[in-house]
């Protein structure tokens, strides 16, 4: 019995490593997209409003990536982690909508695959880790 509860407390861990790791990558692509925006950098602002979106919003859409990153990885409180996924997924979600519609289909947006890849795993294994818990 001790053997299987070694096993057990392994697999934990390995999955616990898997998912503090995808969700570490997931944070620093979404607070990596955050702090220009947060800034209003030239950049930022240029991308943005090549979109379409106005200059006062730049900032807020940072300041929420931002707030999300910070609930993904702060252990517990589920209900504002939740929250926290589906607000960054709904930024992801637009942001690659809104290339598409402003640029078309252009094989640059299939950079967007990678963060929402991200999000899935991150997602995915938090909801296993909580089942398992």
């Amino acid at each position: 019995m001790n053997n299987n509860t070694n096993r057990k407390a392994n697999k934990m861990k390995k999955k616990n490593i898997l998912y503090w790791t995808i969700t570490v990558l997931f944070a620093a692509f979404m607070l990596f997209s955050a702090v220009p925006d947060i800034l209003v950098v030239p950049e930022a602002v240029a991308f943005m409003s090549h979109l379409g979106y106005p200059k006062y919003f730049i900032p807020f859409i940072g300041m929420a990536k931002l707030l999300g990153v910070i609930a993904i990885l702060v252990p517990g409180y589920p209900r504002i982690k939740e929250w926290a996924y589906a607000g960054l997924i709904f930024d992801l979600i637009g942001a690659t909508y809104s290339q598409m519609a402003n640029d078309g289909f252009q094989p640059a947006i299939f950079f967007m695959v990678l963060p929402i890849a991200l999000f899935l795993f991150s997602y995915s294994l938090y909801h296993k880790n909580i089942r398992t818990a």
